[in-house]
Formats: structure tokens, C-alpha cells, sequence
């Protein structure tokens, strides 16, 4: 599993500092929440879950919905007094469908009743196509969730395997479908290219299966072998070939070609949407800087520049709470300049790109060198902001390096 930053230990009681408060009400204002369960654990996977086997005494899923009420509690007491509305909720994990909808329900209920939610706030569960039934959708629903993210991966026997993936092909789709009927007007799949064994068809019977099923929001990200996973120990033994960086170049390309093809936009690197009412703003909340407060073991939070993240065990998150502390383990403060360069960075990735005043005088001086190498479109670059080419997609990276101290 990924290893977690190191920082300084976090107040018992999770207070914040009081400057970091005064633009809660202004600044847009999300909430996550983790669900650390899962059936099986997926190969590539380094998340911060666990099946039943590891989980180990002290926690279930039957009781685990209390505990993240314990923290969103937590949270009201931190931000007492200047309580921002909810306008995103996003449930991840993990697979949050092997909890019932009832519990996910409560737990939504429990956010509007403590901080509120903004009349149209999104709200979304991640899912795995397996996990889920119609009259499972209908629930959700009721309950007021506005948005389901499909685990699709793959629409190929063969890459399905080799990621770990237990849904057979063709179930995302159904799924897709089943939402839909259940009143789910914005529905995401998501894709991973580049496994093992992959071929540029298979690639392409996997977006053609997932443009097919008409979802209003397709996501695709590059397959990261991740240290300690046991993927990365079967490419270390020599078990299965390590990703080809050309090839998942190509297979971006074409994954963009195949999206506009279809009437797809992108507006973040690794996401396209149908129209503006298809993007997903929680994680718009998260590239713009705006604040949240994550929820569960391993979460992550951010309020005006001070950044925490919880114990990630399940066992050690629970006793945290009951002990009536926060679980937060390490808390680090930004300073302007580092909010400035995760600004570019996170900007950079967006299809509204950045403006030419978010950058220093030095970064405003490489633009037009960027523009001539193709990497930041030219009829943006004259209305004073900065917008990757399809190019400079591929390169964002070293885009950001041009435009960073």
C-alpha cells in the first residue's frame, strides 16, 4: 500500500488553526467519504483497503457506518462556527456497495443534518459493476445520491484477469443501464489501458463497449505499477511484462480520438464528459484548491492551506474515535509558495487550463516557447490563459516543470 506523507502530529482534538477558518463559508466545500472494504484485493490495486481476511477483530461493515459519524461529528466541533455548506459528497473506496444503501443513506442524511447540503449538491458513490443490483440503484436514489462511478477497467476477458477484476464482461454496461432505469442521470465508467498483454484492439473494444453503454462520463487512466502491489512483484519476477510507456502514449491518443469521436470533451487529463452538466465537481473541487474534509481511515483532507490525513488501519481509526480524539495522524501546513506550485500544477490539468496572471513573471516568459514546442494551444495563449494541446496532455508533467521555480 502507498506509504503515507510524514508531517507533524495533528492536535488530539483536531483543532485547527483559527486563520484557516475565515474563508470556510466563501470557499466551495466538499466531503469524502472512504469505505476501506473490498471483496478481493486487485492486483494493481494500493489503496488504502481490506478484504474480510485482513480486516482482522474490531471491525465490520455492519457497524462501520457509526464510526464515519463519529468523525463527521468530529468535523462539526473543528468547524463549529463557521460551517460551510456541502455542495459535493463523494463515497470511495474500496468498494462503498458492499455496504447497504441504507447505511450509505445514513451516513448522507448525517452530512445534511450537520453542515447542510447546497440545494443541488452531487453526490456520488464509486461502485464495482458486481456489487450492485437495480433495486440496489433505486435505493441509492431515494436516498439522494446523484451520481455513480462504475469500476469497468476493461471490457476484455483476458486484461480483466490479469487486473484481478471479478466482473464478467459485459456486466459494466448492464450496470450502466440499470442506473440509469433507477433514475441516475450521471453516470461514470472508468477505465484502466496498459495491462500486461493488452493490444491496441483490445484497448479499443473496451472504449467502443464503454462509449456503447452511453454513460455521460468516461474516465481512463494509465495503469501505475504501484511498489508493493502484487503486480509489481509479478513484473519484478519476470511473471508478466512491465507497462510500455509508448504504448500508453498511443493508447491516450486514442482514447482522446475515439471520446471526441463520440462527443465526449475533455476537461481534465483523464476525464471526459458529455456535456457541462457531466463533470464530476468533486474532483473539480479538488484541482481548484477548494476545501474538503475526508472522512474514514487513510482519508485525506484539506481546509485553506492545512492538509491531514487519518490512521489508515480500520481497527487503530475506530479506537481513535472512541477514545473521543480525531484519527488524524499528520497534518502539514502549506506555505504560499507551495500553494502556488500545486496551483500549476493541478491547473495545468484542467481543460479551462490557468491564467497568465496565475503565473510568476519567469513561468509568463516560457509560455510562448511552450506554444512554439505544440504543447499549449495557440488561440488560448492570445485570450491570456494556458490550455495543453493534446500533445502537451501527454507531457503535463514537463509542463509543469517549465512553469514551477
Amino acid at each position: 500500500m502507498a506509504v503515507q506523507p510524514q508531517g507533524d502530529t495533528p492536535p488530539r482534538d483536531g483543532r485547527l488553526p483559527r486563520e484557516s477558518l475565515q474563508n470556510l463559508r466563501i470557499t466551495p466545500f466538499g466531503v469524502y467519504v472512504h469505505i476501506p472494504f473490498c471483496q478481493t484485493r486487485c492486483g494493481y490495486c494500493d489503496f488504502n483497503t481490506y478484504t474480510a481476511a485482513e480486516l482482522g477483530p474490531g471491525v465490520s461493515r455492519g457497524s462501520y457506518a457509526d464510526t464515519v459519524l463519529s468523525e463527521l461529528r468530529l468535523a462539526r466541533q473543528v468547524l463549529d462556527g463557521n460551517l460551510p455548506a456541502v455542495s459535493t459528497v463523494f463515497f470511495g473506496g474500496g468498494t462503498p456497495t458492499l455496504l447497504p444503501a441504507e447505511h450509505l443513506g445514513l451516513i448522507l442524511r448525517e452530512i445534511d443534518e450537520l453542515f447542510g447540503l447546497v440545494p443541488d449538491a452531487e453526490v456520488t458513490t464509486e461502485a464495482n459493476p458486481e456489487s450492485v443490483t437495480p433495486k440496489y440503484f433505486e435505493k441509492l436514489r431515494e436516498a439522494g445520491f446523484t451520481r455513480v462511478s462504475l469500476g469497468m477497467q476493461s471490457a476484455v476477458p483476458k486484461v480483466l484477469e490479469v487486473l484481478d477484476r471479478k466482473h464478467r464482461s459485459g456486466r459494466p454496461e448492464e450496470a450502466v443501464a440499470e442506473a440509469r432505469a433507477a433514475g441516475f442521470e450521471h453516470v461514470n465508467l472508468d477505465l484502466i489501458y496498459g495491462a500486461p498483454y493488452e493490444t491496441d484492439a483490445d484497448w479499443q473494444a473496451s472504449l467502443d463497449a464503454a462509449i456503447g453503454a452511453d454513460p455521460d462520463h468516461i474516465s481512463a487512466y494509465s495503469l501505475i505499477v504501484e511498489e508493493g502491489t502484487a503486480l509489481a512483484r509479478q513484473i519484478a519476477q519476470g511473471v508478466v511484462p512491465a507497462p510500455d510507456d509508448d504504448a500508453m502514449a498511443d493508447r491516450y491518443l486514442q482514447a482522446d480520438q475515439a471520446m471526441a469521436a463520440a462527443g465526449y470533451h475533455w476537461y481534465e487529463v483523464s476525464n471526459w464528459a458529455k456535456n457541462a452538466d457531466a463533470i464530476c465537481r468533486h474532483n473539480i473541487l479538488y484541482w481548484r484548491d477548494a476545501n474538503w474534509w475526508g472522512v474514514g481511515p487513510g482519508a485525506h483532507s484539506h481546509i485553506d492551506g492545512v492538509r491531514w490525513w487519518n490512521v489508515k488501519h480500520p481497527v487503530r481509526y475506530s479506537s481513535m474515535l472512541e477514545t473521543g480524539g480525531s484519527p488524524a495522524i499528520g497534518r502539514e501546513t502549506l506555505d504560499a509558495a507551495a500553494r502556488h506550485t500545486e496551483k500549476i500544477m493541478l491547473g495545468v490539468r484542467l481543460g479551462e487550463g490557468l491564467s497568465m496572471l496565475d503565473l510568476d513573471e519567469q513561468a509568463q516568459q516560457k509560455v510562448p516557447q511552450l506554444v512554439s514546442w505544440g504543447l499549449v494551444e495557440t488561440k488560448y495563449f492570445d485570450a491570456g490563459r494556458v490550455v495543453l494541446t493534446q500533445r502537451g496532455r501527454l507531457m503535463a508533467d514537463a509542463v509543469v516543470r517549465e512553469l514551477t521555480p
